[in-house]
């Protein structure tokens, strides 16, 4: 059997990386290349997997949907003539050896479309879309726009028809959607969904027997570690710090005790960039990625931590945040977040807004960065409330393992097919 992902997106890549470690691991060497529709791929790179047609990188990083002038960047950047390139290149490899081809695509209705379009039977796993943005347990929630209330009642899932009917093809063996409230959805429309958890929450193991990982000492326990996620994209992680540090140094003094804040830093992101803006906020470099502020219980510790996300993440017992997949992998811990729109492209107030709807209790959306250390006083002040989102982050990002289930359930879809 050969096998061909196709992923859309630098989050969506190291998801569809995460199922096909596992699916190589249970079949032993499978034919498997990869096509990443947005940017170089990299992440198929480190795990050994060749990629197929033409790969380039625009200048919108995939978030044409959230602002039209980067759909107008892109077209100009040769969006058009990369997408009928792509094609191409997927449909001449089905038709290499078409009754032995399967499929898989991660991400949105693109790499879907495109997965019909080969002509060989295909799986997804639905990483943008899920019910939690429209709906909770408890039901419907209130959107702002009218229009978008009406019309998503209407088609009565997040899901538009036509996607659905994507999803729904003979030729689509199995869907993957994030969590299980959009399984039982998409499963109401004869969609071949299955609730096996999100490959997100794979992937963050971390220990240390020097430093254990926050759980409930989030109460008591000097100092407040706090997680700083300012994104993954250049230039906008840049902009984003400056928010972030805004809110550091406008909590300096107001906690009670001392803080210490543990900077994710994406691959690709420059420390040189972080050091200077921290200097213009004024924190001192103590040692090698470490500065401080202030002094005694009105100091704050700040470490850059490049390529150790899981760590960040685990230690952390709160988090500022201005990402995507980062604060919904903080979440799925089973710990709150304080969300703050930045300039975009993708950390847009439309996207903040969106975010807390996606996870609910677990996040708290505040307008500027001074607002921070209210909101942040009154969430560790309210046990209650802090039960909740252990419980709200768990159930709406699910358990660890989902990658090796959904492998599992892949490979009994293709011996069915080879039956």
């Amino acid at each position: 059997m050969r096998l061909l992902c196709l992923s859309n997106g630098h989050g969506e890549d190291a998801i569809a990386t995460r199922v096909l470690s596992e699916f190589q691991q249970q079949l032993g060497c499978p034919e498997i290349k990869a096509l990443p529709i947005v940017g170089e791929g990299h992440a198929y790179e480190k795990l050994g997997i060749a990629t197929i047609g033409t790969v380039q990188s625009m200048p919108s990083g995939g978030f044409i949907h959230m602002d039209s002038r980067q759909l107008v960047r892109d077209v100009k950047g040769g969006l058009v003539q990369l997408t009928i390139a792509q094609i191409k290149a997927i449909r001449n490899w089905a038709a290499a050896d078409p009754k032995n081809s399967f499929i898989l695509a991660v991400g949105d209705i693109v790499p879907l479309l495109f997965a019909l379009m080969s002509g060989v039977p295909y799986a997804f796993v639905g990483t943008a879309k899920s019910e939690y943005y429209l709906r909770d347990e408890n039901g419907w929630l209130p959107r702002k726009s009218w229009w978008d209330d009406r019309l998503e009642r209407w088609t009565g899932c997040v899901y538009h028809p036509w996607e659905r009917w994507l999803m729904s093809h003979p030729r689509c063996r199995a869907v993957f959607p994030r969590d299980r409230i959009t399984a039982d959805v998409l499963q109401q429309f004869n969609v071949p969904a299955f609730d096996l958890g999100n490959p997100m929450m794979d992937g963050l193991e971390w220990s240390d027997a020097s430093i254990q990982p926050s759980k409930f000492r989030i109460q008591t326990a000097p100092p407040l570690t706090i997680a700083l996620l300012p994104g993954s994209r250049i230039p906008e992680a840049y902009d984003n710090w400056e928010i972030i540090l805004q809110a550091m140094n406008g909590m300096l003094g107001q906690m009670g005790r001392p803080l210490l804040g543990l900077a994710a830093i994406a691959p690709g992101l420059e420390l040189e960039r972080f050091h200077k803006i921290l200097m213009e906020y004024r924190w001192q470099q103590s040692e090698s990625n470490r500065y401080t502020l202030g002094f005694g219980e009105k100091q704050a510790t700040l470490e850059l931590m490049p390529q150790r996300f899981a760590e960040c993440l685990q230690r952390s017992d709160v988090a500022i945040a201005l990402a995507g997949t980062a604060t919904e992998q903080f979440i799925g811990l089973g710990k709150p977040a304080i969300v703050i729109p930045g300039k975009g492209p993708q950390f847009t107030p439309v996207f903040a807004e969106a975010q807390t709807r996606l996870l609910g209790a677990s996040v708290t959306l505040v307008e500027q960065p001074t607002q921070v250390a209210a909101k942040l006083k009154a969430l560790l002040s309210n046990p209650d409330s802090l039960q909740l989102t252990i419980e709200n982050g768990r159930r709406r990002m699910g358990e660890p393992g989902a990658a090796k289930r959904i492998a599992q359930c892949l490979l009994e879809r293709l011996d069915s097919m080879n039956g």
